[in-house]
């Protein structure tokens, strides 16, 4: 059984948030990111399926190089193989253009 959980990268629980100068993002330079912790559950369940049954688990997660630190600590659960699909450019969300 090969398994892919989808983790997120978010900021650590505790952590200062603060808006860039323009008001237009969150200052990341302040903050610490982790794994999400439902996404973490995900995970534990999905190295104990494959314990059972064998197989592979491999974890992916959409964002900056810097969101190799969460697979790393996917990795150190168990997980065999872990992609990072680089997000370059900001994607803004433009709103619906016409009714749904």
């Amino acid at each position: 059984m090969n398994i892919l959980v989808c983790i997120k990268r978010v900021p650590a629980t505790g952590g200062k948030i603060a808006l860039t100068p323009d008001q237009q993002e969150i200052d990341t330079r302040y903050l610490g990111f982790t794994i999400s912790p439902h996404e973490e559950c995900a995970v534990e369940e999905a190295i104990r399926l494959v314990e059972t049954h064998g197989g592979a688990v491999t974890v992916l997660t959409l964002g900056p190089a810097a969101a190799e630190e969460q697979l790393r600590d996917a990795m150190a659960m168990g997980v065999e193989r872990g992609p990072v699909i680089r997000r370059t450019t900001l994607i803004r969300n433009r709103g619906s253009r016409s009714p749904l």
